[in-house]
């Protein structure tokens, strides 16, 4: 599969690829929303800074250029405002996503997984899929609002975020 599009977008939310030059924006909204994100993310669990940001944007741009994953910042109204990716998987694309604190309930993720889905599916990927765990509601809503169907659920390898049941369900969309 080719490398998606570095910037994705529809009239509401922009899917810019991470850069080194967004280390301060990037540690300033996931450290802002650590306690929520926390919760449902063992990476935000003790916090969010500078340091958790700089290894992300260079763990980021190393998988970019080997094709493993594709990071990208939510924008929304000219700000940042969370995260989306592309997990490659042996043959299909995984999607992941988070948002700040300030930013939930108004439809911006499941717009960037949209956006997410059409760009897997472009760049060849039969199938897309997401996973979140059992308790973690509104990440379960997204892939159902978007026309993927619950295929099953799997133990999670641990440790889990303190919110975690440590079930994930699997959601899965064929392309058209």
């Amino acid at each position: 599969m080719e490398a998606p599009a570095e910037t994705l977008a529809d009239d509401v939310v922009v899917l810019r690829r991470w850069k080194p030059e967004q280390l301060d924006t990037l540690a300033a909204v996931a450290g802002d929303s650590a306690g929520h994100l926390g919760a449902w993310m063992l990476w935000a669990t003790d916090g969010y800074g500078e340091s958790e940001a700089k290894e992300f944007l260079e763990n980021a741009a190393r998988n970019w250029a080997e094709g493993r994953n594709y990071d990208f910042a939510i924008f929304a109204d000219g700000a940042v405002v969370g995260g989306a990716g592309m997990m490659t998987r042996p043959g299909w694309i995984e999607i992941g996503y988070w948002l700040s604190r300030h930013h939930t309930g108004r439809g911006l993720v499941t717009r960037a997984a949209r956006l997410l889905t059409a760009e897997a599916f472009r760049i060849g990927s039969p199938e897309v899929e997401i996973r979140h765990d059992e308790k973690n509601l509104a990440s379960g809503a997204v892939p159902a609002r978007l026309g993927f169907t619950m295929i099953g659920e799997e133990a999670a390898e641990p440790p889990f975020a303190p919110a975690c049941a440590g079930v994930n369900r699997i959601w899965r969309l064929k392309r058209p």
